[in-house]
């Protein structure tokens, strides 16, 4: 078979996704099979592949098709959320461009063009997710808000409100005046920034004396309704009973005692704003206080402000400092770090408002999440995320959920209003109708309106891995496929969404699964969730458009192949750490690539150096030749040593340690088959290779093959499918993957012996500049462990041929040469030079050191009882091996520095 010189990575990316899809491998149906379920995070229907999507979907993948390998009927369903105030943003926008104002038009006609957006642009996401190598159920695919998805969100909804735990309530939210819609708690993100502190001085009616207040929003003056100071103050007892008067508008309000202030802080004096601020709004309500709305949705001035009517609440700040200055009123500005809350979405400054929203009651949910995680029925990888999640879900942190949002683009929720102020929440018109009807109300559906509001597009989402497989409807699929193995996803959503899926499978799934199913297999939505970190640039910038330090993800495959892109964020994705991940950039604008991805560049030249030694192997002519004494040893070696890197592969693997895993791997592959497997069975240039060698060769490629699948499966299908005449159906992906076989330590070490030898005789031809082809002697002090070592077959043929010798024999005395120590044992190596003896003796002394260093290592260990107790006993007896080697190491290598001085 003529190989190309070069492997094409575009052309077989190409071929083989066609092939697999065309094979129907990623397809699954309930089978007799166990299933290995995952549901992917829905990216947003805006989105497009990005670092983040490229790290949690390689990852899934490579879980996904170690499973397909294992022999489970592996399911990974794929899909998009509509993503609310994103995509009715970036509609909004595209409607402007036509010169359509969202106002001008109904919501019939508003969700029509965004479906018709969703329609061009939603699947671009999933499409990239293919050139990456994505092996998702494609005819699975689902999507948020599709119908039947959507009526599960309403009937869920539903159910919620009768059970008493979804009720509509007057409260203050937080509100974006962006997208001009409420948002949860958890939807704000906190961040310090520079801002100024106002000092104001408020008049005491009916007196020239003056209480100064501090604020950062000099504007929401206009909506005060009073001062609060502690019961206990002593500087402000005199106000019992007092009024002052709020600068500009000279508006006269009280002055009221409450425990929340803190007597420390600034002047010991709040000015309290119950519209505006949540901490003032509980102060308003236990003193019985007005609440004024001083904003309109956007964050204009609203008429009840009584000035700057219109005007963008941030140009208000800058006018009334100027105009309270020239009142008198402004004491003095200073700069000043606070915590300013800015929308998740679209990063405007949320104002907290008091508004008529629907609330999901989140106490007993909260708690019912908390216990499946603490229990272990969920279980979280890295363990140390649990914390963050406790923090989040204990009792005296957990709010009521704001679950409605001011948009058009989601569900809407099901309750109707009667003409007469009657609320009914129902999963239509029909039953809203009909219940109001069996109430002796003579209404038409005419009569009745929906609520205008949708619910939050995480409301929708938490019902995911239930809602994918139909579980509402036809619960049968969800009892094969639920509870799913395992959550990829990023930490910084564990609340939004990973505890709300807890929460509804436990909600819900007992019901749909039935009884003794759900005590059977759990009613968890998932097994594990593996917890990614955030993808990062050198400067451990947080990659964004706005930063222009993230590369554009198809090009980055373009360049260095899928594979090498996968290569490159796993090597460095350990489970919830930050990726650093140093890779070429767009700037700004677009222009240019920047910088070189070295992990990306090792990912490309490792799949060439697998393409190498394919081209190697299928260049050598077999032969009836009996096989080498070294190769023998090579094979022997090389079946042990992957019996050995499979069994650190799948513990790795059972602990969510992928990148640990892929490492190991290639350094087994690189290193181990590639640089020394290779070179002791390669035939002399322009002889053959035995049959039996070669044969076992292939059979050893195409187990790396199947181990590598999972994290380069292009590479690894290329390569077996050019190993051997195939059967159809024969494919790497579907492939069976490998038992642990036996492996002996002690025959791992020996060999390991053999390679050092090789190195030092190697770094010798290198300090003495001796030809790479020069034969050379090499002598061996006699011992025990000498003898073992000369005994092992092949052994000393494969030194031989290594190290390229002329003669290699044991002998009884010292020998005057270049010396060097492998283990406890004393090598000399012969060759017509003079040796340069103070060289000679800094390399002995660093080596005593490292020796000396080595076994106060060894001995720390096993002298900590943990260990010795714990570890498996042939990891201790091997550690203490290694003191005794190393013991006899010290003493050797004393005696040669003896000889010196």
């Amino acid at each position: 078979m003529e190989l190309s010189k070069h492997y094409d990575a575009a052309s077989a990316e190409k071929r083989w996704y066609a092939h697999w899809e065309e094979k129907g491998y990623f397809r699954s149906t309930p089978d007799e099979r166990p299933a290995y379920t995952i549901v992917i995070p829905p990216p947003n229907v805006t989105g497009v592949l990005h670092m983040g999507h490229m790290l949690n979907n390689t990852i899934q993948d490579v879980l996904i098709r170690k499973a397909r390998l294992q022999g489970f009927n592996a399911c990974w369903v794929p899909g998009t959320d509509h993503a609310s105030i994103a995509t009715e943003a970036k509609v909004v926008k595209m409607l402007r461009e036509q010169g359509i104002k969202k106002s001008d038009i109904s919501r019939e006609e508003f969700l029509e063009h965004a479906f018709a957006w969703k329609d061009k642009y939603g699947g671009i996401i999933l499409d990239q997710l293919k050139l990456l190598g994505a092996s998702c159920d494609w005819e699975r695919s689902r999507f948020t808000m599709e119908p039947k998805l959507s009526k599960y969100v309403q009937k869920v909804f539903v159910d919620l409100h009768k059970k008493g735990l979804i009720y509509r309530g007057l409260r203050m939210v937080n509100w974006d005046p962006e997208a001009k819609t409420a948002l949860s708690n958890e939807e704000v993100i906190h961040t310090h920034e520079q801002s100024k502190l106002y000092h104001l001085r408020y008049q005491i009616e009916g007196s020239e004396d003056y209480v100064i207040i501090a604020t950062t929003r000099p504007e929401t003056i206009l909506g005060d309704t009073a001062i609060a100071v502690h019961p206990n103050d002593e500087r402000y007892q005199k106000l019992k009973g007092k009024k002052v008067l709020v600068p500009i508008i000279g508006r006269a309000i009280p002055v009221v005692f409450d425990r929340y202030v803190d007597q420390e802080f600034g002047t010991g004096a709040l000015k309290v704003t119950p519209a505006h601020d949540m901490n003032d709004y509980e102060i308003g309500q236990r003193h019985d206080l007005e609440s004024i709305d001083i904003f309109y949705d956007n964050g204009r001035m609203h008429p009840n402000a009584g000035l700057y009517v219109g005007m963008d609440r941030f140009e208000v700040r800058k006018q009334i400092a100027k105009d309270l200055k020239a009142q008198g009123a402004l004491v003095k500005v200073e700069n000043y770090s606070n915590k300013v809350g800015r929308s998740e979405r679209t990063q405007a400054v949320i104002e907290p408002r008091l508004k008529e929203q629907w609330f999901l009651k989140m106490e007993g949910l909260a708690a019912t999440a908390l216990a499946a995680v603490e229990k272990g029925e969920v279980n979280f990888f890295p363990e140390h995320m649990l914390n963050m999640y406790r923090n989040w879900l204990k009792e005296e942190n957990v709010r009521d959920w704001c679950i409605s949002r001011q948009l058009w683009w989601g569900q809407q929720i099901p309750a109707y209003y009667g003409p007469n102020g009657e609320i009914v929440v129902a999963e239509s018109l029909e039953d809203a109708l009909a219940q109001l009807q069996a109430d002796g109300k003579e209404y038409s559906a005419e009569d009745l309106t929906q609520d205008e509001d949708v619910v939050d597009t995480w409301f929708s989402s938490w019902l995911w891995p239930m809602a994918v497989f139909d579980g509402f409807d036809n619960p049968e699929e969800l009892r094969y496929y639920y509870p799913t193995q395992v959550l990829v996803t990023g930490w910084d959503i564990m609340f939004f969404w990973v505890a709300r899926m807890i929460m509804a499978g436990y909600e819900w799934a007992p019901e749909l699964l039935g009884e003794n199913l759900a005590q059977e297999k759990g009613v968890q939505p998932f097994e594990s969730v593996y917890f990614t970190g955030m993808v990062r640039d050198k400067l451990r910038r947080k990659m964004s458009k706005s930063l222009g330090n993230s590369p554009d993800s198809i090009e980055l495959i373009k360049k260095y192949g899928a594979d090498g892109v996968r290569f490159g964020i796993l090597s460095c994705a350990a489970a919830g750490n930050d990726v650093i991940f140093d890779a070429p950039f767009a700037d700004k604008a677009k222009t240019a690539i920047k910088n070189e991805s070295k992990l990306c560049e090792q990912g490309r030249n490792f799949c060439n150096k697998l393409w190498n030694a394919l081209r190697l192997l299928e260049g050598w002519e077999q032969s009836e030749k009996a096989t080498p004494k070294e190769s023998e040893l090579a094979m022997r070696w090389i079946e042990q040593k992957m019996a050995q890197t499979l069994e650190q592969l799948n513990a790795s693997f059972a602990e969510y340690r992928l990148s640990e895993a892929l490492m190991t791997l290639y350094n087994f592959i690189w290193g181990d088959f590639c640089s020394w497997y290779l070179e002791l069975i390669k035939p002399a240039y322009g002889d053959s290779i035995d049959k039996k060698t070669y044969a076992f060769s292939i059979d050893i490629f195409e187990q790396m093959m199947i181990l590598l699948h999972p994290f380069m499966p292009f590479i690894s299908e290329e390569i077996w499918s050019k190993l051997r005449e195939r059967a159809a159906g024969e494919d790497c992906v579907v492939a069976k993957w490998p038992e642990v076989g036996q492996y002996d330590q002690q025959f791992l070490q020996e060999v390991e012996n053999m390679q050092e030898v090789v190195k030092n005789i190697r770094e010798q031809r290198a300090k003495n500049q001796l030809p790479i082809k020069e034969e050379l002697e090499l002598l061996l002090r006699k011992s025990t462990t000498a003898d073992q070592l000369l005994a092992l077959e092949g052994w000393a043929e494969a030194v031989s041929k290594l190290g390229f010798l002329k003669r290699f024999e044991l002998v009884q005395e010292e020998v005057e040469a270049s010396s060097f120590l492998v283990g406890p044992d004393q090598y000399y190596l012969l060759f017509d030079k003079k040796i340069d003896l103070a060289a000679e003796k800094e390399r002995l002394e660093k080596e005593l050191s490292y020796s000396q260093g080595f076994i106060k290592g060894i001995m720390k260990k096993l002298g900590n009882e943990r260990f010795v107790n714990n570890a498996p006993a042939k990891v201790v007896e091997l550690e203490r091996k290694k003191l005794a080697d190393h013991e006899a190491k010290v003493q050797l290598l004393e005696e040669e520095l003896k000889k010196l001085n």
